[in-house]
């Protein structure tokens, strides 16, 4: 059990540090640009809410197996397949938890406004260094709301780590899956007990997080 919960944790880690470094250039662009092109990328990060998640690990496996053109621009490396792998889990649960990133970045970035970046701007600030100075410390509840989602999506997740991972015991079986074959097999008290644990981890993980901002805005006050 111990190895399982261990898998998950790690899984949910991974894809939150990985997804806010790739949701926040996508959500800064979001929120300040006005081109119609806008609509398309919302659209397509907004999928995976929309899709059934079997139907996105069904085309996320066909992705990564043996025969895909994708692998096979990795195969000169030695690489021939992420399919029932821990990094094939983490490009899933990526592709899966991308809006719940997204989302709560963006509305931070668009919350903020111009005004800012035109001060920082007067004041020579260039634009990276104003969208790290300013830009994030001012975006940071939407930072903070992002990682505490993806990292809750992800250890929640069922079927798209099942269809990619398949369930490997000690390599790619995660909590909700192990919940899964515990209820197959009639093992009630083991499914309570795990499904108990989840449960008050969680409701403890949100808790710290919104004790945590609660503390920096006092602070900034």
């Amino acid at each position: 059990m111990a190895e399982v919960i261990w898998t998950t944790l790690r899984l949910a880690g991974v894809t939150t540090v990985l997804l806010l470094l790739v949701a926040t250039p996508i959500a800064w662009w979001l929120a300040r640009q006005r081109s119609w092109w806008k609509e398309v990328v919302t659209a397509l990060t907004t999928l995976p809410i929309i899709l059934p998640p079997s139907v996105l690990g069904f085309y996320l496996l066909i992705a990564i197996a043996p025969q895909s053109p994708l692998m096979g621009l990795l195969h000169p490396f030695g690489i021939r397949t992420l399919a029932f792998t821990f990094e094939g889990l983490v490009i899933g649960s990526m592709v899966y938890s991308l809006p719940f990133a997204v989302q709560p970045i963006r509305n931070a970035f668009e919350a903020m406004g111009a005004r800012p970046m035109e001060v920082a701007a007067t004041l020579r600030a260039s634009p990276l260094d104003a969208f790290f100075t300013v830009a994030m410390p001012l975006a940071r509840r939407g930072f903070l709301g992002a990682a505490v989602q993806v990292f809750a999506h992800t250890v929640g997740e069922f079927g798209v780590v099942l269809m990619i991972g398949g369930g490997v015991p000690g390599k790619t079986e995660v909590i909700s899956v192990r919940m899964y074959r515990l209820v197959e097999s009639l093992q009630y008290g083991d499914a309570h007990r795990l499904a108990a644990g989840v449960v008050v981890f969680s409701f403890a993980g949100l808790l710290a997080a919104l004790l945590i901002e609660r503390r920096a805005d006092r602070k900034l006050r």
